[in-house]
């Protein structure tokens, strides 16, 4: 953000959300190995929206995992979470994502853990996350998936719509079931030295697991 302006909801709407979650800036210096790419705001809000509608937000307590810049995690913040954990193992854009929340209107409270996700383990009503793809270390999103199953009875995550199958497979071996599923082309917007594009569209489905 170019200036620090606090960050509200000024009126409880999916778009209004999509609005204020717009200002939270991108990675600076992305890394290739962590699959650092930013949440569309759009899509993100669409999510969280729904997910308030149906009551898995407001009073509750939300771990965002592998949270980046936080989007997941704030969008729950303004729609009046309890608590939220922001988790990350980049030290880097977790201080970024600290100094993020200090400017949202909020009275939910905010902890952050520097770390693996596998080494969290405080307990949650609901995790939200858009871990790695696996394109730099195939199926890197399985811990991800791990930590939520083990941590929480409901779970938000986003994945190639590609491996679709394996995804749903890999839940239900562990006593979940895609109870949802939201279809999107994801932008993945330009943010390491080697892309070409500015924006490039990827199918992804984001899936609502909660424990059969």
């Amino acid at each position: 953000m170019s200036e620090e302006k606090s960050i509200r909801l000024k009126h409880m709407t999916r778009k209004s959300l999509a609005v204020a979650l717009s200002v939270i800036r991108g990675f600076e210096n992305a890394k290739v190995s962590l699959e650092q790419y930013p949440t569309d705001c759009n899509i993100a809000a669409e999510v969280l929206w729904d997910a308030y509608t149906k009551g898995f937000v407001e009073g509750k307590v939300i771990a965002d995992l592998g949270c980046g810049q936080g989007i997941l995690g704030i969008g729950c913040m303004l729609l009046g979470a309890e608590k939220v954990y922001f988790v990350d193992i980049d030290p880097e854009v977790l201080e970024s994502a600290r100094k993020t929340v200090a400017l949202v209107e909020s009275e939910c409270s905010s902890v952050f853990f520097e770390g693996d996700v596998v080494e969290f383990g405080d307990k949650v009503d609901c995790v939200f996350m858009n871990p790695p793809f696996g394109t730099q270390s195939e199926h890197s999103d399985r811990a991800f998936l791990d930590t939520a199953f083990r941590i929480s009875s409901v779970a938000f995550s986003f994945h190639k719509t590609a491996t679709v199958s394996f995804v749903e497979k890999y839940a239900r071996d562990r006593g979940f079931v895609g109870a949802e599923r939201y279809n999107f082309s994801f932008p993945l917007k330009s943010a390491m030295s080697f892309h070409r594009r500015d924006v490039q569209m990827i199918e992804v489905s984001c899936f609502r697991f909660e424990r059969s």
